[in-house]
């Protein structure tokens, strides 16, 4: 296993959306989120996450093969339902950056690419300038939910120890469809958020 991490900016993350999507989509099937997606959807999305000013992406490669990938853009230009929460807790949401999605295949899991990859999106949020703190959101399922994995372990103290806690107060709500669900129900997404020192 020969893993590398690079950050991704302008056509380089244009060229990598195909294996982002491709990534999302595994991955996210998994638990917590459960996303039953589509790529017409993932296409949609990710090509308005790249034309984003500021967006980048962190990808994590074995050899040539991308395995894991990890988003982060201003809040600024993050869907409303993501800037709401900060604007209704008197944040100014220019000087917010989001780090969005980490998506990274399970047998690379634990080897320190969690790590890389907030290094990557905080040091691009430095690099731009203006930020004062950076987020991310989880989501919210409940402990008894028929599909969470006997062995699951959440990643809150990996988070903890990166200098985030919970955003007291700081929710959002956003709609999927999940692998178990006919439609799209809306859920409930924690931030966590520290300083960008």
């Amino acid at each position: 296993m020969n893993l590398t991490t690079q950050s991704l900016t302008g056509d380089a993350l244009v060229a990598a959306l195909p294996d982002l999507a491709r990534l999302r989509m595994t991955v996210f099937r998994d638990w917590p989120y459960l996303y039953d997606g589509t790529l017409a959807y993932e296409q949609q999305y990710l090509a308005t996450f790249a034309a984003a000013p500021g967006a980048v992406c962190i990808v994590a490669r074995d050899g040539d093969t991308i395995v894991g990938a990890s988003t982060a853009a201003p809040m600024a230009e993050a869907d409303e339902e993501f800037r709401l929460p900060f604007i209704a807790n008197g944040y100014d949401i220019q000087q917010v950056f989001y780090c969005g999605e980490s998506v990274l295949l399970p047998g690379y899991r634990g080897g320190g690419v969690g790590h890389a990859f907030f290094d990557g999106r905080e040091a691009h949020a430095r690099k731009l300038g203006g930020f004062k703190h950076t987020t991310f959101c989880r989501v919210v399922r409940p402990d008894d939910h028929p599909l969470k994995p006997a062995d699951y372990r959440p990643l809150d103290g990996f988070w903890l120890k990166r200098g985030y806690a919970p955003a007291e107060g700081i929710v959002a709500h956003y709609a999927w469809k999940d692998i178990d669900q006919p439609v799209e129900t809306v859920k409930a997404l924690q931030f966590w958020i520290r300083e960008l020192c």
